[in-house]
């Protein structure tokens, strides 16, 4: 699998500054949707990296410093539950990517972006772009960004169990697990809930 097709195609279109962008934590009952974005020197062959999701744990905290380190740039950003609630989950997923992108050094001539979507019902990507389906497999790029983004969104909802113990968010990460749902029904629903993804209770 050559995992440099999409960068390098970017190149020959003239785009020299090309970042890989994902987002992590769509899906969640709970806590924000986060994104990152991330500019390799063309052709860095970090082993391991690939789909955050089909890496354990262990393996992507691993390799977090290592792609920071080795990076030309790199950001992260997230989106909260309140204004996934505001708008819907999509918009806040591309409005978390433009923020990462938003937040490297220099602009990006280019991104390459995970999925098939490039705008919510309010929010849409500005940077210039190509959506790649399954692109965390596909683009080195992408599946450097895809690993800084899952890793931070864990951190933080290991963070955030601490605060809120009785709903064990390091045991879930805020996924709609049976657990988490036999807790909330216990509990009712905390301020980093999503209360539109709650309509099962």
């Amino acid at each position: 699998m050559d995992l440099w097709q999409y960068e390098r195609q970017a190149r020959e279109e003239g785009y020299r500054l090309v970042c890989g962008c994902d987002e992590a934590g769509a899906g969640p009952l709970a806590g924000p949707v986060y994104a990152a974005a991330v500019v390799l020197p063309y052709g860095e062959e970090i082993p391991g990296v690939n789909d955050s999701k089909k890496l354990t744990e262990r393996r992507r905290e691993e390799l977090f410093p290592v792609i920071q380190e080795r990076a030309l740039a790199w950001s992260v950003a997230w989106v909260d539950a309140e204004e996934i609630d505001r708008t819907d989950i999509l918009s806040a997923r591309m409005k978390a990517m433009q923020l990462a992108m938003d937040g490297l050094p220099q602009p990006p001539d280019f991104a390459l972006i995970d999925g098939n979507r490039d705008k919510g019902r309010s929010f849409t990507l500005t940077t210039p772009h190509r959506c790649v389906v399954k692109g965390d497999s596909q683009s080195a790029s992408i599946a450097a960004a895809s690993i800084l983004a899952k890793v931070s969104r864990d951190r933080f909802m290991l963070e955030v169990a601490q605060r809120y113990p009785q709903y064990q968010f390091e045991r879930h990460k805020g996924y709609g697990t049976k657990l988490h749902y036999q807790l909330l029904r216990t509990y009712g629903p905390s301020l980093i809930h999503r209360r539109t993804f709650l309509k099962n209770l």
